[in-house]
């Protein structure tokens, strides 16, 4: 097992380097640049801007040079720690991750705590009650859960919280507090606004998770060791408990090496909707705006922790499951 983590570590820098090319050559993928989008916002709004000052901007942003020297330039600054500035915000990258990371964080915890809190029992009272009246309310709950998109969730709840009780459920903070330096009342706040979208991105990953959980522990239960531990007596929620669902386990805890970006990122789509102030509507900024720049390091730190997430699921899965051999 040691062997094999630090070969993984190894190959870190060869899998980052591989990606991020295809990150940089993705978010160079649309026509134009920077530029480009700036340029149209001016002549919506009745400006104009004559050439030579376009070629001054390209310059000062170094857009005019070919893409494998932007590529280099680029890594250059990120291997020496510096992200770069955004050409859209003005700002050090660096300083506008900082500032939306720890509530991206709190935001993907609380949905990964509540996710796995639910889907797992749920998973197991489907197989352990299978065709039951709690089998049924729970089939039901799970495809209403993966058939309603996240978004559309989130637009009926701020619909419902609106109409009948008049309050306004977007945001992570009330107006008070959004500039407000954090106190325990601030946090306080924070915990009456976050519940909703915790709840919105939970109502997916449970369902999905529940489902997996429910199939592969029926399948688990239908097998020899099963009915030999029943034979000799052992009681069926110890059995179900000790045997069965540590095998039926396995695919959710693989499910974390996608889980670990989705951590930090938050659904991009739901955050938007809700005007959450965390990464994911800030990555949607930028690919709009053609920001290359921020783009570009939002996506590396997601692929990032997507291979080290998938390192972290391979130790657990073998943790778990001794039939897991990773050392050859």
């Amino acid at each position: 097992m040691v062997q094999y983590i630090i070969k993984r570590l190894l190959l870190l820098p060869l899998l980052l380097f591989i990606f991020s090319i295809f990150a940089f050559v993705l978010i160079q993928a649309p026509p134009g640049d920077f530029v480009t989008s700036y340029i149209a916002e001016l002549a919506a709004s009745g400006s104009s801007v004559d050439q030579a000052q376009i070629d001054a901007l390209r310059s000062m942003y170094g857009l005019d040079q070919p893409m494998y020297v932007q590529y280099f330039h680029w890594m250059g600054r990120m291997l020496h720690g510096d992200l770069g500035a955004s050409l859209d915000w003005k700002r050090p990258i660096a300083e506008l991750i900082r500032e939306r990371v720890m509530l991206t964080v709190l935001l993907g915890a609380f949905t990964f705590v509540l996710t796995w809190a639910l889907a797992i029992p749920i998973g197991i009272i489907g197989a352990t009650k299978q065709y039951s009246f709690l089998d049924y309310f729970f089939t039901v709950f799970n495809y209403i859960g993966i058939a309603t998109p996240t978004f559309m969730t989130a637009l009926i709840l701020m619909w419902l919280a609106f109409s009948w009780f008049g309050i306004s459920v977007t945001g992570l903070f009330s107006a008070e507090y959004v500039d407000a330096p954090w106190t325990l009342a601030k946090f306080i706040d924070l915990l009456k606004h976050i519940w909703l979208p915790v709840l919105i991105l939970a109502l997916d990953g449970t369902a999905r998770l529940a489902r997996i959980m429910r199939a592969n522990l029926l399948d688990e239960l239908n097998k020899p060791y099963v009915e030999m531990a029943r034979a000799k007596g052992m009681s069926e929620w110890r059995l179900v408990l000790k045997y069965p669902v540590r095998m039926a386990i396995n695919p959710l805890i693989s499910t974390i090496g996608w889980y670990l970006p989705l951590l930090f990122s938050g659904s991009v789509i739901v955050a938007t909707v809700l005007n959450l102030p965390t990464i994911g509507p800030m990555l949607l900024r930028s690919l709009t705006n053609q920001d290359m720049f921020l783009a570009g390091a939002i996506i590396m730190i997601y692929l990032f922790l997507a291979i080290i997430g998938t390192l972290i699921s391979d130790i657990l899965l073998a943790w778990l499951d001794p039939r897991i051999r990773m050392e050859s």
